[in-house]
């Protein structure tokens, strides 16, 4: 038998205030708590970790448009409690993507992007790229009589 449990302080909750249900994102799952990113700066580029709990690698796309690096994640939860009897106490469903970008810089390529993903988190590093170094040569300028 199901625990009881009080459905009318479920019912009476707030719909629009999100928060985290577990680790998989809800209904109550906020933006704000989604893509928490942390940015470390390394001798040969920087690396990104983006938290994504409840997401999926094969539902997670990074793309590099134009010297912007965006990370789209998407994610479907269902959760279901039935009675003994089969009757439905509760369903509920989710479906919901977050993104965000980063702007690296015009001459980066996919090529020089890497990344991984394990245990609900994104690592990605971008290498560091030098500028050309402007050219080292005097310019006399003529002066008139």
């Amino acid at each position: 038998m199901l625990a009881r449990r009080n459905f009318f302080n479920d019912f009476m909750s707030d719909p629009f205030d999100f928060g985290f249900f577990g680790t998989t994102p809800s209904p109550k799952a906020s933006t704000s708590s989604l893509m928490k990113t942390d940015i470390k700066e390394t001798e040969k580029g920087y690396e990104l970790a983006i938290d994504l709990p409840g997401f999926k690698k094969e539902n997670v796309q990074i793309e590099l448009n134009e010297g912007y690096l965006t990370i789209n994640a998407k994610t479907e939860h269902e959760d279901e409690e039935k009675a003994e009897d089969g009757t439905f106490l509760r369903k509920e469903r989710f479906s919901g993507s977050c993104s965000r970008s980063f702007y690296v810089g015009d001459d980066i390529s996919e090529g020089d992007v890497s990344a991984k993903f394990a245990d609900g988190i994104l690592t990605i590093n971008v290498p560091k790229k030098e500028l050309p170094k402007p050219e080292d040569r005097k310019r006399l300028i003529a002066i008139e009589d």
